[in-house]
């Protein structure tokens, strides 16, 4: 079960933006990986950062590492249209990548190169603080399903924590070269709208005070602690971001 760090539920809109914008800034320059030295433009991520959805990919191509956006090459015209097929529009959702810059000839990324970019990532999930998480292929999805194989669990749902879910699909790219997996694709991404209204539904009860809201330890989870039978949970969970 992933733990990513909580989020800072402190924090107002403006602030959080602020954070993920200073966050931009040191994708942009950073030398933490030889990956820096081959760059055009590093890839921080791009999408509405109030979503109750984040997509998470595995490293810039070719048109991404020249425009500095995420899935703007063939595939991501793929992801578009079949986001659209399902009644999701691409501005209502972010989508990032587990490295930030393009490995050489598309290669894939190391295991030093996903470590030199993973606290970009959790810090961009504890943010935005999304309550669904698709991962686009195996290095991705490995963050969430470890030992799993991508063709074995695609379409998966998972309870990964804090309020939070995890759908396995393949990478768009390779579901372009494949056709079966193409149509899969189409056909895992048809339950995305169920997670949203589901999401949204949560949300809506976590600011009613009826639930937690995404980021903080759910019961079931490792880190949760059950409250004082004559305590607030909200309060509970409130006291631990602060």
């Amino acid at each position: 079960m992933s733990l990513e760090p909580l989020a800072r539920l402190d924090l107002s809109i403006a602030e959080r933006i602020e954070a993920l914008r200073t966050i931009e800034e040191e994708v942009r320059v950073c030398q933490n990986c030889s990956l820096a030295q081959g760059r055009t433009l590093a890839v921080p991520g791009f999408g509405n950062f109030e979503s109750v959805v984040m997509f998470v990919g595995e490293g810039p191509g070719f048109e991404e590492d020249r425009q500095g956006r995420p899935f703007v090459g063939r595939s991501g015209q793929f992801l578009t249209e079949m986001l659209s097929k399902v009644g999701v529009q691409r501005e209502d959702v972010f989508i990032t990548n587990v490295v930030k810059c393009r490995p050489p000839n598309n290669r894939d990324p190391l295991p030093e190169e996903l470590a030199a970019c993973g606290d970009f990532l959790t810090r961009q999930i504890a943010l935005i603080n999304p309550r669904i998480i698709v991962t686009l292929g195996r290095f991705s999805m490995t963050r969430w399903f470890p030992g799993a194989s991508i063709t074995k669990i695609h379409g998966q749902v998972k309870n990964i924590g804090r309020g939070r879910v995890a759908l396995a699909m393949f990478h768009p790219a390779a579901a372009l070269r494949n056709p079966p997996w193409a149509a899969d694709f189409e056909r895992d991404l048809q339950q995305l709208p169920r997670l949203i209204e589901r999401a949204k539904r949560a949300n809506e009860a976590a600011q009613r005070g009826e639930a937690l809201l995404p980021g903080t330890p759910h019961p079931g989870d490792p880190d949760y602690v059950e409250p004082p039978q004559d305590g607030d949970a909200s309060d509970l969970a409130q006291s631990r971001l602060l």
